[in-house]
């Protein structure tokens, strides 16, 4: 496999579109808000009920600013929100790099966009298997699949990609582009990049130790199993 080598990157990144998927929506409304402050043409991708939250505050400017996810990819979520985001069209948005001319024939191909930040965070895991009596089942049910693969994407991608995996950091964010009149510096990519493979990091070695500390009679006891 030939690994593609990057040798020129741009230090400002201007932020047009973003994609939204969020479990803990502290201060949800206040950046999303102060992202259309700074930038009027913003367009903003999201998925369940992140869509719906957005889409009530921001009343009637949602109609131009906020697309589902479902209607970019055209494929519908599946049943319980099971799959949203693991699309073709998100992760060549996530991934394209700027001065890569066929990855930009793979966009015009595909219809695809640009994707400049991923505003993630996951499945509450390690808050669900605190609980007391929690079932194999409940903790399997809050391992997230699309949200560690999207904010991997990006932050591998932090030459040209913003991940965002911590409300705590949406005024760092809303600061520096109110500053630079809606863009993001390197320094602060790579910042939100290493962050970000810390939090996945932390969530898969709770989901690893969890599993490896749960028996496989309480994973018996918690179906019924056919022969």
């Amino acid at each position: 496999m030939s690994i593609n080598v990057v040798s020129r990157i741009d230090d400002l990144i201007p932020i047009n579109n973003l994609l939204v998927s969020v479990s803990d929506k502290t201060g949800l409304d206040g950046f999303v808000s102060g992202l259309i402050n700074i930038n009027p043409n913003i367009n903003i991708l999201s998925t369940g009920g992140t869509f719906s939250a957005i889409q009530k505050f921001l009343g009637e400017k949602s109609e131009s600013r906020l697309t589902q996810v479902a209607d970019y990819t055209g494929q519908p979520e599946t049943q319980g929100g099971l799959v949203k985001t693991l699309d073709f069209k998100i992760y060549l948005g996530l991934l394209t790099e700027t001065y890569n001319a066929d990855h930009i024939r793979d966009m015009a191909r595909t219809g695809a966009i640009t994707i400049d930040m991923v505003v993630v965070n996951l499945y509450p895991f390690a808050r669900t298997i605190a609980q007391p009596d929690v079932t194999p089942e409940q903790a399997r049910g809050n391992i997230d699949i699309g949200g560690p693969c999207m904010l991997r994407a990006a932050a591998k991608n932090f030459i040209r990609v913003t991940p965002v995996v911590n409300p705590d950091d949406y005024t760092t964010v809303l600061d520096e582009m109110t500053r630079t009149e809606g863009k993001i510096s390197l320094n602060t990519r790579y910042l939100m990049a290493q962050k970000t493979f810390e939090h996945t990091a932390v969530y898969d070695r709770n989901i690893a130790d969890y599993m490896s500390q749960t028996l496989t009679e309480s994973i018996r006891e918690c179906y019924t199993m056919n022969d």
